[in-house]
């Protein structure tokens, strides 16, 4: 095998960057990508390798969110986010809350 190469990956959807890990082992190319360990991919090519490791990673993420989204839902139906709501509108009513726009101010500090 040779040295792995790392390369960054954009998802322009998520508007995250990506660590992969390529290497060439024999004939082939092989890739990784650590933050996201289920996506592990092997081509004849690195160009092929880096398209394919761009659209696992893209699968990858979406699987993830299908799941978040499924998860939220669920929790919702069961209540199990009603304690969050009425602390939520508690703040609210006693005047802990800020304008989105001074939020967004404090957070770019």
């Amino acid at each position: 095998m040779e040295k792995i190469q790392v390369v960054e990956i954009h998802d322009p959807i998520y508007e995250e960057t990506y660590t992969a890990h390529i290497e060439k082992n024999g004939a082939a190319w092989i890739g990784w990508i650590p933050e996201v360990p289920e996506v592990k991919c092997e081509e004849h090519t690195r160009e092929a390798l880096l398209k394919t490791l761009v659209h696992e990673l893209h699968e990858a993420l979406e699987a993830e969110e299908e799941a978040w989204d499924k998860q939220i839902e669920e929790d919702s139906k069961a209540g199990r986010l009603d304690r969050f709501a009425e602390k939520a509108k508690e703040n609210f009513k006693a005047g802990k809350y800020y304008e989105i726009e001074d939020l967004q101010k404090l957070l770019e500090k």
